[in-house]
C-alpha cells in the first residue's frame, strides 16, 4: 500500500517507519507538499497539529482517499489535558469533503508505536477506529495489523469525539502517574446486569 504521511514529528515518524518495515511504500510530506503527498497514497495519515489542519486540507483534494485521523486536540506537554476541540474528525470530514476519514492511533504516545512490543500483560494492544466507511476501514484494519496490534470498530465518524476525549482524559491520568489500564477490568470480568 501506498501511504503519504502529511506531518515530520514523532508520530509521523514512528507510524511511517513501522509501515515501511511491513513493506509498505511511504511518503512524507510538509505542510506545503499535502497535494503531492495526497495524490502519492492510497491512505494519507494527517500527523500534523490540530492547528495546522485547516491549512493542510485547504491545499488539496482529498476526494475518495483514506484519510487517518490520529489528531489529538490538547496539547500534551503543556501540563493541561483540555480539549481545544471536541470533535477534530468531523472537522477534517467537513473541510475535506469527499475524504474517507477514519479517527484511530490518537490514544498511544509515539513511544509505543517505536517499540517493538504489542502485547501487555498477556493482551494486544488495541486500536479504536472510528468511521462511516468499510473500505477505509479495512484498509486502516491492515494497516493496525501490520503494527501488530488489533483494530477495533469503535462506531461511526460520529463517535469519534468520544477517542479524541478519552486520549485527554488517559494521558492525563498517566502524566499524574495513575496506570490508565488499572481502570477498567479485563473483558472477561467486565458484565452488564440489566435493571
Amino acid at each position: 500500500m501506498r501511504i503519504g504521511i502529511i506531518g515530520a514529528g514523532q508520530m509521523a515518524r514512528a507510524l511511517g517507519n513501522g509501515w515501511a518495515a511491513a513493506g509498505h511504500e511511504i511518503r512524507y510530506g510538509k505542510r506545503g507538499e499535502t497535494r503531492e503527498t495526497v495524490e502519492f497514497g492510497d491512505v494519507t495519515l494527517l500527523a500534523v497539529p490540530v492547528s495546522a489542519l485547516t491549512e493542510v486540507l485547504g491545499q488539496g483534494s482529498f476526494d475518495g482517499k483514506t484519510v487517518i485521523d490520529c489528531t489529538n486536540a490538547f496539547e500534551p506537554d503543556s501540563g493541561s489535558m483540555v480539549l481545544a476541540e471536541d470533535a477534530v474528525a468531523e472537522r477534517i470530514a467537513n473541510e475535506a469533503p469527499g475524504a474517507r476519514v477514519v479517527k484511530a492511533f490518537n490514544l498511544c504516545a509515539a513511544e509505543v508505536w517505536e517499540a517493538s512490543e504489542r502485547v501487555f500483560e498477556g493482551r494486544r494492544l488495541a486500536v479504536p477506529l472510528c468511521g462511516d466507511d468499510a473500505e477505509a476501514l479495512a484498509q486502516v484494519e491492515e494497516l493496525v495489523h501490520d503494527l501488530k496490534a488489533e483494530p477495533v470498530r469503535a462506531g461511526g465518524l460520529n463517535r469519534a469525539r468520544y477517542l479524541e476525549a478519552m486520549s485527554a482524559f488517559v494521558v492525563g491520568m498517566w502524566f499524574a502517574g495513575a496506570d490508565a489500564r488499572a481502570v477498567l477490568p479485563p473483558l472477561e470480568a467486565a458484565f452488564a446486569v440489566e435493571d
